[in-house]
């Protein structure tokens, strides 16, 4: 069974810095495609960013050049790095995973909040 667990939320200036981070518990987790979410209340969950299990990264338009996401296959995790932070980030960051490509998300972590002060 798989497990996530992000860490790393909290408050930050606009203009700042976070680093979230999501540990994977379970099985193969280098095969993983991973995946950042965010809800902000009031507002639809949205995609973040996405890094396969082969490395490639792909990125909504609001975060491209400002976030990056990696993944370490030896410690089983994956990162967002946001910089240039914007009070619009402001909201709860979730970490997903999928065997399939082509399918849904059906792993998720229970959130950690982000918020931008202006």
């Amino acid at each position: 069974q798989v497990q996530l667990t992000e860490s790393g939320g909290g408050l930050a200036q606009a203009g700042g810095s976070l680093r979230l981070s999501c540990a994977f518990s379970g099985r193969s987790f280098s095969i993983y495609n991973m995946g950042w979410f965010r809800q902000a209340p009031g507002k639809e969950r949205e995609f973040v960013a996405g890094i396969r299990w082969s490395g490639s990264a792909t990125y909504a338009d609001s975060v491209m050049g400002r976030f990056t996401i990696s993944r370490d296959n030896a410690k089983n995790t994956v990162a967002l790095q946001m910089n240039s932070l914007k009070p619009e980030d402001t909201a709860v960051y979730r970490c997903a995973a999928k065997l399939d490509i082509n399918s849904r998300y059906n792993y998720w972590g229970q959130g950690t909040q982000v918020t931008v002060s202006s």
